[in-house]
């Protein structure tokens, strides 16, 4: 019997409390939790965003360090003297066996 009593008190305090004066006197904390969600739920999808854009930049980053390496390589690998030589080959060009003079000028006064 005490147990239906007091079920029958909390659902008339619920029942004052869901009022509908209550809930239109209330109106502008219900609007601004409202505005409150929607910015919040906003700001996560910001964040989604940047963080996706941050990702995105990384991989290309990660990208163009590859391709300078393997450029940086290549030309490293272009540049040393025998593959100078086979590049300058069919040009005519060959390596000099004389010993290179040293010119001197002389001082006019």
């Amino acid at each position: 019997m005490a147990e239906t009593t007091t079920n029958t008190v909390s659902k008339n305090q619920l029942k004052k409390v869901f009022r509908y004066q209550w809930i239109t006197g209330n109106m502008n904390f219900f609007l601004f939790l409202s505005v409150l969600a929607v910015l919040y739920i906003a700001n996560g999808h910001t964040a989604d965003k940047t963080i996706r854009n941050i990702n995105k930049t990384q991989n290309e980053l990660k990208e163009l360090q590859y391709e300078y390496k393997t450029l940086k390589s290549e030309v490293m690998f272009k540049s040393e003297e025998s593959q100078v030589l086979k590049a300058a080959e069919p040009l005519g060009l060959k390596i000099s066996s004389e010993v290179p003079q040293r010119l001197k000028a002389e001082k006019t006064k």
